[in-house]
């Protein structure tokens, strides 16, 4: 790495799906545990880092919802599964000397912390890292909203989104060979141009915190060190543009 760290603190978005690995649903091992030796990395790097974790590797509350299960109530069961999650990475990286804490924003005390601001900042401070488990704690907001709420109440300098690709692309590179990678978005146009990459409430979230978010592939050995000192492959989003 030629480059020092240009954010001293950041929240690191992972989407059950990132978990997934080769399988067709839940946990694979060698994955969950490929994202603990990055997250290792960066924290070597002196960098405070927090994470937020999805759950659709396990259960997605809107597919809940549309096979006729009350929304609310899948919702919270797929908040469930993000504490699933958690608790994985937070084995993984405690096998690798990383101190961790969980902190779910549905209170279950016999597994982990409740979510309390302050704390989590301290936690930081002690170089812990820190995973959000549980969403929001209400139903209706997704993981990503809950990732922009997190980064906003720590005081991040980034949210790094990890994804399956290396960035933002003009149309999906899996099925147009002729897509092409964008380097920088504004808030928005990735409102107006409806790109789903995260959904409005948070893309509106980051904006008025002044968040910038950083989409990054995090299958990519090595990538998430490398874009927190600014270099690598990535799609960065930030004012206007």
């Amino acid at each position: 790495m030629s480059k020092r760290p240009i954010f001293g603190r950041v929240l690191l978005k992972v989407s059950g799906e990132a978990l997934i690995g080769e399988r067709e649903f839940g946990l694979d091992p060698a994955t969950v545990n490929r994202i603990a030796d990055e997250v290792k990395i960066v924290h070597g790097m002196e960098i405070e880092i927090c994470l937020v974790v999805g759950g659709g590797n396990i259960f997605r509350g809107v597919s809940g919802a549309a096979a006729g299960m009350d929304r609310a109530s899948a919702d919270y069961m797929g908040m469930m599964a993000t504490v699933i999650n958690a608790l994985a990475l937070q084995s993984a990286l405690e096998t690798r000397s990383v101190h961790t804490r969980v902190m779910s924003a549905i209170p279950m005390s016999t597994v982990c912390e409740p979510y309390i601001r302050r704390r989590a900042v301290r936690h930081m401070e002690k170089k812990r890292v820190v995973i959000f488990a549980a969403g929001t704690g209400n139903p209706f907001f997704t993981t990503d909203t809950a990732a922009a709420l997190r980064a906003s109440e720590m005081g991040c300098d980034a949210l790094l989104k990890g994804t399956k690709v290396d960035g933002v692309y003009s149309a999906d590179p899996a099925t147009n060979p002729t897509a092409q990678r964008i380097d920088k978005l504004s808030y928005l146009s990735v409102l107006s141009r409806d790109l789903k990459l995260m959904d409005a409430a948070a893309i509106t979230l980051c904006r008025e915190n002044e968040i910038p978010i950083v989409v990054f592939s995090i299958q990519e050995p090595g990538e998430m060190a490398r874009v927190v000192c600014g270099e690598g492959r990535y799609t960065l989003i930030e004012g206007e543009i």
